[in-house]
């Protein structure tokens, strides 16, 4: 696959920008900053950042309860993104959202959702009406390997194939479906084993090697545009937290994150530029130091931004 050296560089920038928003987001969740539960996509990186180097605006993602990747890939706005974590009426969602159900559809981004196996009825249902409207677009829907075992998921699939739908099934498997590893759930090897069943492509890529990553959803979206229905692609990955922001961890050995944190997708990619000529170590800098900025501002902007009115309860909850 042939790809400029301002889309790689674009393309490391973005794990970039999805590695230190998380990093900052866990250090203020510490810090009793941040209210509820978040999940956050440290390690997974080349997933979100290969898929979307693909999409146009007017492309459509379903994304997860671990969606803060999903959503900086996509185009999301950090200072948008930082007020709905803070609660703030300048959030994405008014501040009702929070970290699970962030949502911009403007940006083709159809929502987080704190429901397991809840993304790919909706990214269906979204290539279903491409399809009735003859639009040239595609819906990517993102879940994990505990969704992958959900009734949902499966009929999901089982509609896009057979009305030929311009669906792309993303599966990030990180091995744990909350506590439970996918040997204790699956009798199958791989999640896309299971493409065969609904008679649609299945690939198992290297979901910590952002260009393997983009070149089989390449493919798959080029697919899907043409008329030739919904593919599957397993993305083998590795979170580097827990579940959530407290788990303590205790069903995963520390040699195995050790291990995988060895694969890690940023400075592997990183290394891959610089060997390429297409990065220097001072633009590398350049770019960190940028970012760095950039979180900086959006938690400033977040925590300076006021909390919706008392009166504002009730509002948005509902669509008639």
């Amino acid at each position: 696959m042939d790809i400029s050296k301002e889309k790689m560089i674009d393309m490391y920038t973005i794990m970039n920008r999805i590695r230190m928003f998380e990093i900052r987001v866990s250090e203020l969740f510490a810090a009793g900053k941040i209210a509820g539960f978040v999940h956050l996509y440290a390690g997974e990186e080349a997933v979100a950042t290969g898929v979307c180097a693909n999409l146009r605006v007017s492309d459509y993602i379903t994304s997860t309860h671990r969606g803060h990747g999903h959503l900086i890939a996509k185009g999301g706005d950090v200072k948008f993104m930082m007020a709905e974590l803070f609660g703030k009426k300048t959030g994405y969602c008014k501040g009702k959202g929070g970290s699970m159900h962030i949502a911009d559809v403007d940006l083709g981004i159809l929502g987080a959702n704190g429901i397991v196996g809840a993304g790919p009825p909706l990214a269906t249902g979204a290539a279903l009406a491409c399809q009735y409207l003859e639009k040239d677009n595609v819906a990517v829907c993102f879940f994990g390997d505990g969704a992958s075992n959900q009734g949902t998921t499966h009929e999901a699939m089982n509609l896009a194939t057979c009305w030929k739908l311009p669906v792309v099934f993303i599966a990030e498997n990180n091995l744990y479906g909350i506590s439970s590893c996918t040997t204790n759930s699956m009798c199958v090897p791989n999640i896309a084993d299971r493409a065969g069943a609904y008679d649609m492509p299945g690939i198992t890529v290297d979901g910590n090697d952002v260009m393997a990553v983009c070149e089989a959803a390449s493919e798959a979206i080029k697919r899907a545009k043409q008329g030739q229905g919904p593919s599957l692609i397993e993305c083998k990955t590795y979170r580097h937290r827990g579940h959530f922001e407290g788990d303590a961890c205790v069903y995963r050995r520390k040699e195995e994150l050790e291990a995988w944190k060895e694969k890690d997708p940023i400075p592997r990619f990183e290394k891959k530029l610089l060997d390429l000529g297409v990065l220097t170590p001072e633009k590398v800098q350049e770019i960190k130091i940028s970012i760095k900025k950039e979180v900086e501002e959006a938690e400033l902007f977040a925590e300076q931004s006021p909390y919706p009115d008392a009166d504002e309860l009730t509002l948005d909850l509902y669509t008639s």
